[in-house]
């Protein structure tokens, strides 16, 4: 939780509940769970009132920005949450993250203040504020989330299981509760990678059949809302 800057690929894989038992039991002896074990994490993300960030977002441009505040667990006003800036330019994720407090955020998104001491990474995320002027809370993303690590390397991969979602109730200190944006039993595998994806890891994803896709929990989530709006 001390990284404030991260550059690396990042893929993502949508698995049935036998895929990922089956891929469980192959990485062991390659890679590691990491010491938080299975987390529940809960991001808080900010929009305009117009929904101009996942509006952007869902097109799948070359360049899309994102800002989260990101919770560990069932938060409280004085335990630490991270605001995070999210972007993606041609298929290279670069995140910058601060860690606060949730009364400091609200101060901040209200224009009263800054969320951290000054330095770069405060500057890059108040200048994103400052640009699109107005950012409210628009969506509540929860899941449970195993870690895993490669001893020696910069893999990282991450199998999220019951991904959920709500629109209102928007406060990391309410619960953990949402509506599913998956299937029972589906998960979404993450691969983190700083260049190429190790020969081992694709011939057991091959194997599996297991295939690169696209998805968005904030993505879906705006989606399902469409639906429900009968606006898609």
């Amino acid at each position: 939780m001390a990284i404030t800057v991260m550059q690396r690929y990042e893929l993502k894989y949508l698995l049935s509940g036998e895929q990922t038992w089956r891929l469980r039991e192959r990485l062991k002896g390659r890679m590691e769970v990491d010491q938080y074990g299975r987390t529940s994490i809960a991001s808080l993300y900010y929009d305009t009132p117009e929904y101009r960030l996942i509006r952007a977002s869902v097109e799948k441009p070359l360049f899309k920005e994102k800002i989260r505040l990101r919770s560990y667990g069932l938060a409280t006003e004085e335990s630490p949450v991270f605001l995070e800036l999210k972007r993606k330019a041609y298929g290279i994720v670069y995140k910058r993250r601060v860690q606060t407090t949730i009364p400091l955020v609200k101060k901040f998104f209200s224009g009263e203040g800054d969320i951290c001491a000054p330095g770069q990474i405060n500057r890059e995320i108040t200048t994103f504020r400052d640009f699109y002027k107005t950012l409210v809370p628009a969506c509540l993303i929860i899941y449970d989330r195993t870690a895993y690590f490669e001893p020696g390397g910069d893999l990282r991969l991450t199998i999220d299981e019951n991904p959920r979602y709500r629109t209102d109730a928007l406060d990391l200190t309410r619960s953990m509760d949402g509506i599913s944006l998956l299937d029972k039993d589906r998960t979404i595998l993450e691969v983190k990678v700083q260049e190429a994806m190790p020969l081992w890891l694709c011939e057991i994803l091959s194997s599996e059949k297991i295939y690169k896709g696209s998805f968005s929990k904030y993505g879906e989530a705006f989606r399902q809302q469409l639906v429900k709006a009968n606006i898609i």
